[in-house]
């Protein structure tokens, strides 16, 4: 039986789930892609709650007043990182554990991954 792309990622996104959880000291950095957005999330598991969260709108609004905005998604992911690492320092919060929710590990993820290591978050 072949697999279609969302059934293979669906697996993945289980597979990952069951071995990873976020605590109160290293919270979960969940991400999530739409087909117009994309959202990152600090989430403590043990409790039930997203500490921060972070979308590309407020990448946009932030950079109103520049006149150079992210060009390309994977730009906007690497601003979107860095972002949530700095609310994540305001926090308190210096190391993480990295959910991709499935996703391959690469394009929008890791500059993901990469804008949050910039800034100083630890996976």
């Amino acid at each position: 039986m072949k697999k279609d792309k969302q059934s293979k990622k669906l697996m993945r996104h289980r597979r990952i789930r069951a071995k990873i959880s976020g605590t109160k000291e290293r919270p979960r950095l969940s991400v999530f892609k739409s087909n117009n957005h994309l959202y990152v999330q600090l989430i403590n598991d043990s409790e039930g709650k997203t500490i921060i969260s972070v979308f590309d709108k407020e990448i946009k609004v932030k950079n109103k007043t520049k006149k150079t905005l992210p060009t390309g998604r994977q730009a906007l992911a690497y601003e979107i990182g860095k972002l949530a690492a700095e609310k994540a320092a305001e926090k308190g919060i210096l190391s993480v554990v990295f959910d991709r929710s499935g996703y391959k590990f690469h394009g929008v993820v890791s500059e993901i991954a990469k804008g949050a290591r910039e800034k100083g978050l630890k996976f």
